[in-house]
């Protein structure tokens, strides 16, 4: 499976100021003071080598999308505004079909609140007769939030205006499913509203999509039932939107869960590799930089020997599995 990161921020999408891309400018060239950089190859390799990610780059605004691909059918995890992108993606790398058959998406919905659907009545391929839109979700009333979304006052252009065969499947916990060739199994997380997290398998590769989900006391269990969702996942996509302290402070209760204990779970399940998601929409690069490098830090205190490897997803992350 290659996973592809649309969009990986929380609660709100969360643009870049222009005084944010001065203050990254200014720390590029204070670095290549001393340096030769004559060329445009030179220039490149400065960028490349030399910068630290939260100079040269950024993680990114949009709120939760990620596509799993791999298939021939198009496999997304949650509607949020990273979904506009990847329409876009896709239009231009996809304009017209040979075959003439219709593209069939499928879109697996972790909530229902408004930053995992608000990039849905942005999605252009939904507005094409003959496409093929499956949207999967834990919620009865999948369906009407899209549908409310949509509706006067909050937006101009209702659902049944969109051309595309939209249809809606509501997933029951503890049951394996056969979708576009992989085998998807979800289940139901702590979270205002209910949230619901997936467990993707293909050939023996293992992908847990685990957003907007908050691990009270009982995740200390040995018996917690994350635990064995998680197990053996080649790929953990996991909501640590908080520090320690806020997870059990202020925020409490708000549903999200922290980089500490993304760590212990995931060291529990035996997981190789660690993503963590929806990161805080308040926190720039440079906090986040350090978010990550916090948590690894960590990792080398609690498990020193374990070969875990952990990521902070940005929007337009590759990982391959």
């Amino acid at each position: 499976m290659q996973i592809h990161f649309w969009g990986t921020r929380g609660s709100l999408p969360a643009s870049i100021a222009a005084e944010a891309i001065e203050k990254k400018l200014f720390a590029a060239v204070k670095r290549s003071r001393s340096l030769p950089l004559n060329t445009d190859e030179a220039i490149m390799a400065f960028v490349k080598k030399e910068l630290p990610f939260d100079v040269r780059a950024t993680f990114g605004g949009n709120t939760s999308c990620v596509e799993i691909r791999g298939q021939e059918e198009y496999i997304l995890c949650d509607a949020g505004t990273g979904l506009r992108d990847f329409g876009n993606a896709f239009l231009k790398t996809n304009p017209h079909r040979e075959d003439n058959v219709p593209p069939i998406f499928h879109i697996f919905i972790s909530h229902l609140h408004w930053d995992h659907i608000q990039g849905f009545p942005f999605f252009t391929p939904a507005y094409i007769p003959g496409n093929q839109i499956h949207i999967y979700g834990g919620h009865e009333n999948l369906e009407e939030a899209f549908v409310n979304q949509q509706s006067a006052p909050s937006f101009p252009v209702p659902l049944k205006a969109m051309k595309a065969d939209i249809v809606f499947h509501t997933l029951e916990t503890g049951k394996i499913y056969n979708i576009a060739g992989l085998h998807v199994q979800a289940i139901r997380q702590n979270h205002p509203g209910d949230s619901f997290g997936f467990r993707f398998e293909k050939e023996g590769k293992i992908m847990v999509y685990s957003t907007d989900a908050e691990h009270k006391d009982e995740a200390g269990d040995e018996a917690y039932e994350f635990i064995s969702f998680f197990k053996n996942a080649d790929l953990l996509v996991f909501d640590a939107q908080y520090r320690f302290l806020e997870a059990i402070g202020m925020k409490e209760n708000w549903g999200h869960s922290s980089n500490l204990l993304a760590v212990e779970l995931a060291v529990k399940a035996e997981v190789k590799c660690l993503c963590m998601f929806h990161s805080e929409h308040t926190y720039d690069d440079e906090m986040l930089a350090s978010f990550l490098q916090e948590t690894r830090e960590y990792l080398k205190i609690h498990t020193p020997s374990s070969p875990l490897e952990i990521y902070l997803a940005y929007d337009g992350m590759d990982l391959e599995i």
